[in-house]
């Protein structure tokens, strides 16, 4: 039996400990915040939680900096249950075969042989672009771009430095702690770990483990066997702990999940694009397996989106057809295929991408910065403005100031993927050493030329 608590002993001494991204009290913000955004009515209840005293969502962090009292804990759990049960007025399917029904352009597919080169180039854009946005993730636009003309580099050309960079601007914009020791010009030597790329490493761990028929369990147990806790977040972290609660998929990816519409599946999804060059709706479909333990809705399209664009990256010769693939396995009347449809007009019709990026940010400021919908949308302007360029198309998905590293990686991925590994700029590829820090089992220190042949073999036509 535990002890009781000593009297007079506060309730914030005992309970110091702030785990992010689960706590009911921070949860039931975030909820709220989605049901809006949805178009539910939940005013009443959002009216009970205020009333007793309940915080809406921490803007950017995962936790509030105080615990809630055990009565006002309990009932932000009840609330998020009857949350759960107000129905969303929005045609967003998320189950694979009411996906396809509503794409009228749902891709055939023309499964390829994928060229090492391409795959390579994939690994190494991807890797790249992550790294890129690293050192930035959580500081806004304005922030990056003070940061980037202070030390010379604006338009972002290159790594980030802090050598030149003012005290002030420093203080005023710090780094994100756990990224500038790994990720900056002055430091950076090999590939360091991140989530961005942690999962893409997992999805090869899982085709190679279970097969092209891989389910849903079966990425659930990949995760339990070879992800620690620590190392999700968002919507990862609340299935993480619906699978240890005994919670089965999918419906690990919607109980008490505010997060479930947020970029975390999009994250995971290149490799899925990688082994089925040409074949978008195999890519597509493999993506909403691996989506569907964590996300509903346009969680998933963000990830069958990637997926579909990777795959088309590997074969194509131009931009507007790897978007054009991804926009095909999304549902045309989505929230996500909307933004993306927006963000692509405009960013062919603008040629300063600071404006395009206040364009979508003025559309998308109401969400959290690692939604599904606006990044989704900065990726494909960021693709768009970049027609091919490296360096242009990283850039600018950085610049854009939501989850930096996450967009970096994606559209890093497809340009990289486009131009293939001999054409990517050697000051992109050499700082990482061909090498990638983790903490997957077996997966650490591997070289991403070794990721993209073992990539590439499972990537071999099927007969």
């Amino acid at each position: 039996m535990l002890p009781l608590r000593p009297q007079g002993r506060s309730f914030r001494a005992a309970n110091v400990m702030r785990l992010t991204w689960v706590q009911p009290e921070d949860l039931i913000g975030h909820e709220l915040r989605q049901a809006a955004q949805d178009g539910r009515d939940v005013a009443e209840i959002t009216a009970r939680w205020h009333a007793a005293g309940g915080h809406d969502a921490p803007p950017r962090a995962g936790a509030s900096p105080d615990p809630a009292s055990p009565q006002l804990r309990a009932l932000a759990e009840q609330l998020l249950d009857e949350l759960a049960a107000v129905p969303s007025p929005c045609d967003e399917p998320t189950e694979l075969a009411e996906i396809v029904a509503a794409c009228p352009d749902w891709p055939a597919g023309e499964p390829r042989p994928a060229a090492y080169d391409r795959v390579h180039g994939a690994w190494l854009g991807r890797a790249a672009g992550c790294v890129l946005g690293k050192p930035v993730e959580k500081i806004p636009r304005e922030g990056i771009r003070e940061i980037a003309e202070a030390t010379g580099n604006w338009p972002i050309r290159g790594w980030f430095t802090a050598e030149g960079l003012p005290a002030e601007a420093a203080e005023r914009w710090p780094w994100n702690r756990r990224s500038a020791a790994t990720s900056l010009a002055e430091n950076l030597d090999g590939t360091p770990e991140d989530d961005d790329l942690n999962f893409p490493m997992l999805a090869l761990a899982v085709l190679e483990r279970y097969g092209r028929g891989f389910t849903t369990g079966d990425v659930a147990q990949a995760w339990l066997d070879e992800l620690p806790g620590g190392r999700v977040f968002t919507a990862e972290r609340v299935a993480y702990r619906n699978l240890l609660l005994g919670v089965a998929p999918p419906r690990t990816a919607s109980y008490r999940n505010p997060f479930r519409e947020w970029i975390g599946a999009q994250i995971r999804a290149d490799v899925y694009g990688w082994v089925n060059p040409g074949d978008p709706a195999a890519a597509a479909s493999m993506a909403h397996r691996d989506a569907r333990l964590s996300h509903t809705a346009n969680g998933v399209y963000g990830a069958m989106f990637a997926a579909a664009m990777c795959a088309t990256a590997l074969v194509a010769g131009a931009v507007d057809e790897v978007i054009e693939a991804g926009l095909a396995v999304v549902p045309p009347g989505s929230r996500l295929a909307r933004a993306v449809r927006e963000a692509v007009a405009s960013a062919r019709k603008e040629a300063d991408f600071e404006r395009v990026a206040d364009g979508l940010h003025e559309r998308h400021g109401d969400l959290h910065w690692v939604h599904s919908i606006n990044n989704a949308a900065l990726v494909a302007a960021a693709l768009v403005h970049g027609e091919g360029d490296f360096t242009r198309s990283i850039a600018a998905a950085v610049a854009g100031g939501w989850d930096t590293d996450s967009d970096g990686a994606t559209v890093g991925s497809v340009a990289g993927a486009l131009l293939g590994a001999g054409r990517l700029p050697d000051q992109w590829t050499r700082p990482l050493r061909d090498r990638v820090a983790s903490s997957l089992t077996g997966f650490d220190g591997v070289r991403l030329s070794d990721l993209a042949a073992r990539t590439a073999a499972l990537a071999e036509p099927r007969r």
